[in-house]
């Protein structure tokens, strides 16, 4: 089943890691988000009544270090995503799950949960690990081998989905999970929630391939893109018979002229990033991720400060919107969007560059 966000009807737009302090943007403006639950509720709010397809909160435990320790205030997604779901009418809200620190009974029970409060409009993103410290901070031992974290996370889907879909108990016997006589009731609202997979090695691709609705992925921008989207959708349709959209992630930045924009980037991207942050987040991935290649690591030193590695979207709201529009072309079935002040830079993007997206034929009217 493919669900509404992942439907191919128009392009989906996202916004992602809201529920962090400071968002995707490693800087330290005093102007950077705050995380809380009360900026979270208005974000979501506001997002329902301007047509932001999804949010997508990410998972974190401890924080990056620098003078901010960026990400060192995280709600958790599963449980702000029913609180969301709650209170809103139509945006779909992801919440990310690490394979390796959630049991999959009880994730499957969580999440059936926030689906039937949000009556059909829940979703999951599943992510296999790749944060060492992280894992240390829960007693737990980063395997080595990455093609091990994705038979994990392999199996612990398989035993959700069964939660989902099969009535009566079952047993599982496998590498990971040994259990008896498992139910699961409730059911999510229409059957298993759509599946956002966040992976952007091999692996994580072709996990994506067989089991996400969407692979989430990072890419340089559309134009190294496009054979990324179609190798993805490729692999789905050749080795699992299945349909799978891209998603990738990009960091906003839109005024009324170029100039003001590329100024704001700099201010906060350059003469007020937190460098000792942007290091340690960098070094973290080029050790233990395959997310980025070592050459994307070297280039992208000041993406990261801006978003996280994620794609530049930087000027005049046409400016913008041909950019989006560019990721359309590639293949690309929607991307996430990151602001350094979601709430204060939405309003604007919404009334700017989503007319625009729409007169481009790529988005359906709210």
């Amino acid at each position: 089943m493919v669900k509404p966000v992942a439907d191919g009807k128009g392009f989906k737009l996202g916004l992602f890691s809201a529920n962090c302090s400071s968002g995707l943007a490693v800087t330290r403006v005093p102007e950077r988000w705050s995380g809380s639950w009360e900026d979270n509720l208005r974000l979501a709010e506001l997002a329902d009544e301007v047509g932001i397809d999804f949010l997508l909160p990410i998972a974190r435990w401890i924080g990056y270090g620098g003078e901010t320790n960026f990400h060192e205030g995280v709600l958790d997604p599963t449980t702000l995503a029913a609180a969301l779901l709650a209170r809103t009418r139509r945006i779909t809200v992801f919440a990310t799950v690490h394979t390796a620190f959630h049991h999959p009974v009880v994730v499957a029970k969580q999440l059936a949960t926030a689906d039937l409060v949000g009556q059909g409009r829940a979703g999951i993103n599943i992510v296999a690990g790749w944060n060492e410290p992280e894992y240390r901070a829960l007693g737990a031992t980063l395997p080595t081998d990455h093609d091990a974290r994705y038979e994990l996370a392999q199996e612990w889907w398989d035993v959700i989905h069964r939660i989902w879909t099969e009535q009566g108990r079952f047993d599982h016997e496998g590498r990971f999970f040994r259990l008896e006589g498992v139910e699961g009731m409730p059911k999510p609202h229409d059957g298993p929630l759509p599946v956002l997979n966040a992976g952007s090695s091999a692996q994580g691709r072709d996990y994506a391939a067989r089991n996400a609705d969407v692979a989430f992925t990072v890419v340089g921008g559309p134009e190294d893109g496009a054979a990324i989207v179609s190798g993805i959708r490729d692999r789905a349709r050749e080795q699992y018979d299945r349909r799978v959209g891209t998603f990738t992630l990009g960091h906003v930045v839109c005024r009324p002229t170029r100039a003001e924009a590329e100024d704001y980037l700099r201010y906060y991207a350059d003469e007020n990033a937190d460098w000792a942050a942007v290091e340690n987040l960098m070094r973290l991935q080029g050790m233990h991720a395959q997310s980025f290649t070592p050459e994307m690591l070297e280039t992208f030193r000041h993406r990261f400060a801006a978003g996280h590695g994620s794609c530049p979207l930087v000027g005049t709201p046409d400016e913008v919107a041909d950019r989006i529009v560019a990721f359309h072309e590639a293949g690309f079935a929607g991307m996430t969007l990151s602001f350094v002040d979601y709430l204060g830079e939405l309003g604007y993007f919404a009334q700017e560059v989503l007319p625009r997206l729409e007169a481009r034929g790529i988005r359906l009217p709210v």
